[in-house]
């Protein structure tokens, strides 16, 4: 029954988007980050002349960061342009190394679900200055 409220929710939101907007992704991807992590996560210690995200992970937490920046600065420079197919490229590379850099330090995506979760429906305004008065 979930299922079928979801793949009703696509659909209408498929309708709004209207014509030249890209489709949502199909119900299986819903936790399509929870999936790369996991792929992530059974990369570590794998051999680096094979796996790029072993290769990644070898190199260490600092140039994972170095990498995960340079990730978002790709995306906000395709951001800036308005180009938005390559976005959608400079993003999916972004969340890569974000997972990437989770899995390095044993971040679960649940947690930072859980995090989002506190925050959700609270005023960013009111988050952030929660957040330096504490």
């Amino acid at each position: 029954m979930a299922k079928h409220r979801q793949k009703k929710k696509v659909v209408k939101a498929k309708k709004r988007a209207g014509k030249g907007q890209r489709d949502l992704v199909a119900d299986d991807s819903l936790h399509m980050l929870d999936r790369l992590y996991a792929t992530i996560e059974s990369r570590k210690g794998a051999d680096p002349r094979t796996s790029y995200t072993a290769r990644l992970m070898a190199r260490g937490q600092e140039k994972l960061a170095q990498k995960l920046g340079e990730e978002a600065t790709e995306a906000v420079i395709e951001a800036v342009k308005g180009d938005a197919d390559k976005l959608i490229l400079e993003s999916a590379d972004l969340l890569y190394h974000l997972l990437a850099l989770w899995a390095t330090l044993g971040v679960k995506p649940t947690q930072v679900w859980a995090e989002l979760a506190r925050r959700e429906g609270v005023s960013g305004i009111a988050e952030k200055a929660a957040r330096t008065t504490a």
